[in-house]
C-alpha cells in the first residue's frame, strides 16, 4: 500500500491547512491550528494533519483491504478495523458502564448505551422535533415521513422500511428458527422472543411497576398494566361523558355515536368504521394467520390475540382487580369478574326481563323460550 501511495503522488497534496475555527473557541487554539501544514485528499477533499492519517483515509477510495481474519476470513482497509472485529471471536468487551456495569466490546457502543441512563437524546427529526437517543432510530423514524419502504420480500412482494424487519419477515416463509433456548431447547425465530420465553426458566420480571412493585416479563405487559393506577381520563366524549387516556381513543370511539362506517369489504360487502377493522376482517376471506407463537407454533388472525395466547405459556396476569386484587391474563375477564362486586347485569332477557351478568349465561337462558336443549 506504501507503494501504491509513493507512486500516486497525485492524491496526496501537501499545502497549508487554513481551518475555520470556531469563533468560541480561545485565540490560542485558533493560532494552533491556523497555517498548519496538512495533507488533503484530491478525491474528497478531506484534510489531515498526518500523511500516515491520509494514506489510512486512501483505502476507503481504492476498496484495498489488505488485512484479513485469519478466523473468518472477512477482510478489512484498516488494521484497527480488524483488531476491533476480532473481538467478535473472543467475546472481549473492554468498555464498561460505571452506571450498570455492562460490558461492550466496542467504546461507542458503551457511549450510545450511557444515554439510557441519561436519556439524552441528541438527534431530532426535522419535520416532528421527535428526539432519538441513536442516529440510527432517527433514520428508522424519517420513514414514518416519507413512507419509504426500500426492503421488499421476493416472496409475497412486501415491503419494508428496515432490513432487519424483512429478514425477520422472510422467516415466515421459510419457518426458519434459528435462536435455540439452552434449557428446553425450543427453537425461535426473532432473538427478542428467546430473551422474552428464557425468563419463563429464571422468573426474572426485569419491569416493575414504580407504583405498586409488580413485575412483569415484558415491557408492553408493564404499560398495560399503568393503566390500573392511572384515574386521569383528560379526553372526554361530549356525547356520552366517557373519558379516555388518548385522544386517539376518543377519537375512535365519536364513531359508535355517528356509526359512520366508510370502509367496505369487497367481498362481503360488511362495511367498517376503521380501515384497520377492515384490514382484519379480510383475512376472514383469505384465512390468512401472520402472527404465529413461537412456543407452540399456533397461528392467528391478529397480533392483540397472540399477545393473549402468550400469557398461557408465561402465566402472567397484568389486569388486576382493585376490589379483592385477584389477577387476570385479559382486561375482559377483569371487567366480567367486577361484576361481581358490583352485582352489575346488563344483559337482559327481551322476553322476560331476567338479567345477567355475562352475556354468554343470557345466551343459555334464552333457550329456554326457543326449547333449544342444552349440549
Amino acid at each position: 500500500m506504501q507503494t501504491y501511495i509513493e507512486t500516486n503522488e497525485a492524491h496526496l497534496i501537501n499545502d497549508v491547512c487554513m481551518e475555520t475555527v470556531d469563533a468560541d473557541k480561545t485565540d490560542e487554539n485558533t493560532r494552533n491550528h491556523k497555517n498548519k501544514e496538512c495533507f488533503t485528499c484530491d478525491i474528497c477533499g478531506k484534510k489531515f494533519l498526518q500523511q500516515q492519517l491520509l494514506q489510512k483515509h486512501f483505502h476507503t477510495h481504492i476498496k484495498e483491504k489488505p488485512y484479513s481474519c485469519d478466523v473468518c476470513g472477512k477482510r478489512f482497509s484498516q488494521r484497527g478495523n480488524l483488531l476491533t472485529h476480532f473481538r467478535v471471536h473472543t467475546d472481549e468487551k473492554p468498555f464498561s458502564c460505571d452506571v450498570c456495569h455492562k460490558e461492550f466490546s466496542l467504546k461507542s457502543s458503551l457511549k450510545r448505551h450511557f444515554r439510557t441512563h441519561t436519556n439524552e437524546k441528541p438527534f431530532s427529526c426535522d419535520v416532528c422535533s421527535k428526539r432519538y437517543s441513536q442516529k440510527s432510530d432517527l433514520k428508522v423514524h424519517y420513514g414514518t415521513h416519507t413512507n419509504e419502504k426500500p426492503y421488499s420480500c421476493e416472496v409475497c412482494g412486501k415491503g419494508f422500511s428496515q432490513r432487519g424487519n424483512l429478514n425477520r419477515h422472510c422467516q415466515t416463509h421459510t419457518n426458519e428458527k434459528p435462536f435455540s433456548c439452552d434449557v428446553c431447547h425450543k427453537d425461535f425465530s426473532v432473538k427478542s422472543h428467546l430473551n422474552v420465553h428464557f425468563r419463563t426458566h429464571t422468573n426474572e420480571k426485569p419491569f416493575s411497576c414504580d407504583i405498586c412493585g409488580k413485575g412483569f416479563f415484558q415491557k408492553v405487559h408493564l404499560a398495560t398494566h399503568y393503566g390500573i393506577h392511572a384515574d386521569e381520563k383528560p379526553f372526554s366524549c361530549d356525547v356520552c361523558g366517557k373519558g379516555f387516556f388518548q385522544r386517539g381513543h376518543l377519537t375512535t370511539h365519536y364513531v359508535i355515536h355517528t356509526d359512520e362506517k366508510p370502509f367496505s369489504c369487497d367481498v362481503c360487502g360488511k362495511k367498517f368504521s376503521q380501515k384497520g377493522n377492515l384490514k382484519l376482517h379480510h383475512r376472514i376471506h383469505t384465512n390468512e394467520k401472520p402472527y404465529s407463537c413461537d412456543v407452540c407454533s399456533k397461528d392467528f388472525f391478529q397480533k392483540s390475540q397472540l399477545n393473549v395466547h402468550l400469557q398461557s405459556h408465561t402465566n402472567e396476569k397484568p389486569y388486576s382487580c382493585d376490589v379483592c386484587h385477584k389477577d387476570f391474563s385479559q382486561k375482559s375477564n377483569l371487567n366480567v369478574h367486577l361484576r361481581t362486586h358490583t352485582n352489575e347485569k346488563p344483559f337482559s332477557c327481551d322476553i322476560c326481563g331476567k338479567n345477567y351478568s355475562q352475556k354468554v349465561s343470557l345466551k343459555i337462558h334464552n333457550r329456554i323460550h326457543t326449547n333449544n336443549e342444552l349440549i
